[in-house]
């Protein structure tokens, strides 16, 4: 490990990753990376970020999170008044209203931005295995998409994202799940498929699918990620919340990982060749990166916090949420004790108080840009962001095409 002495807000922020060369012996893609971003919109907040406000000539794609699914099995507005301005039972007063109008808006001025409306989530997956679950299931399924977000808001979706979390276990305590999801599933993802190629067919315009999977992998055996690859145009990889739910003090998103780690198949590289090892070819692989942090209450200070076992979240800094990268950075951290500290195998910065005994895992410009040069290097589609308002601009600014340092 390598204490990094190093202002805070600073964390290699110069390393941009897009311009690097791949590795001996692989071939980067022609296309341009995708870079893609979920936008949480409960997030925005007076003051703050809004969608307004988002840079979106920096992106390929966003992903308005989230849709959600009905006991009923169909696809609906999760809030119809923060979503398209519907208040109080009323409909709109124009075509777009509430956040939909903004989406437009931004659409309006940033033409090559596709926007694709994504479903599930970690609190909207409750039904999607009765969704998933017969043929006239997710026939009705795949036509309520079409129903409730592309016919009544002509030309602001390009797509749709599926996330669903997770097919046959490990989801929120309560969600509906059973051993027949891997297999519904994939007849779920090719149910939407046709018919949003169906839809689009008198459109000048092709409709994306795209899913998000888990990266632990004993949910990537859950998927049959061979036939979900071949429906989809892109498999958003959330390579993050490693230890979510877990007092152990070791990292949220490590790209590697490091001596002593006792999960040492839970980092970016392993899920990454997960996916591939089970047939997902790696340019239908967006690799998901996390705008925010993960702190640890009551660690002991051997090793500097890392490995060590600690009590639970800490409110203080985020609970069992986390904690946004804007917001860790505005508190300034290295002026309440924290010392900052860089894992060269893991290629991820910590944080850690001794006083206090207060751990943190987070992504900063240096790390964000690693990944970005692990996905260019490994031919992968690009870069998946969650969630885009929880940036103060440097993350973002990370993934800019411009040369990268080989060495910090």
């Amino acid at each position: 490990m390598v204490v990094d002495r190093r202002t805070f807000a600073v964390g290699g922020c110069s390393a941009l990753a897009w311009g690097y060369a791949p590795q001996q012996g692989r071939t980067a893609p022609a296309r341009s990376p995708v870079v893609a971003a979920y936008v949480a919109p409960w997030k925005a907040r007076a003051g703050g970020p809004t969608i307004k406000t988002i840079p979106a000539r920096e992106l390929t794609h966003l992903m308005y999170a989230f849709g959600t699914v009905s006991s009923e099995g169909l696809a609906e507005l999760a809030d119809r008044c923060l979503d398209a301005g519907a208040c109080d039972g009323t409909s709109p007063s124009s075509p777009f209203g509430g956040n939909f109008a903004q989406l437009a808006e931004l659409k309006r001025n940033n033409p090559k931005l596709r926007i694709l409306i994504s479903l599930g989530g970690w609190s909207g997956s409750k039904y999607f295995s009765a969704a998933a679950a017969t043929p006239i299931s997710r026939a009705r399924f795949a036509q309520s998409v079409i129903e409730a977000f592309l016919r009544p808001y002509p030309g602001l979706f390009d797509g749709v994202d599926v996330d669903w979390e997770y097919p046959v276990s490990g989801g929120r305590e309560g969600n509906l799940e059973r051993p027949e999801d891997r297999h519904n599933f994939t007849l779920l993802i090719a149910e939407l498929r046709r018919k949003l190629d169906r839809f689009s067919a008198s459109e000048p315009r092709q409709l994306e699918l795209t899913i998000a999977v888990s990266a632990a992998p004993d949910k990537i055996v859950n998927l049959q990620a061979a036939a979900l690859a071949r429906l989809v145009d892109r498999i958003n990889l959330m390579a993050y919340d490693y230890h979510a739910g877990s007092a152990l003090a070791a990292f949220n998103a490590p790209l590697f990982a490091s001596a002593g780690d006792p999960n040492p198949d839970l980092n970016v590289d392993a899920s990454v060749k997960g996916l591939i090892r089970n047939g997902v070819p790696p340019a239908k692989v967006t690799l998901g990166v996390a705008f925010y942090g993960r702190a640890v209450a009551d660690v002991p200070p051997e090793n500097d916090g890392l490995f060590q076992k600690g009590a639970t979240a800490s409110e203080k800094w985020g609970g069992s949420d986390g904690i946004d990268y804007r917001d860790l950075v505005a508190r300034r951290p290295e002026e309440q004790g924290f010392r900052r500290y860089w894992s060269e195998a893991a290629q991820v910065p910590w944080l850690y108080d001794a006083e206090r005994r207060v751990w943190i895992s987070y992504d900063d410009p240096l790390s964000i840009a690693r990944k970005a040069r692990y996905a260019r290097a490994h031919a992968l589609a690009g870069i998946m962001i969650w969630d885009l308002l929880a940036d103060d601009g440097s993350l973002l600014a990370a993934l800019r095409d411009h040369p990268a340092r080989t060495s910090q």
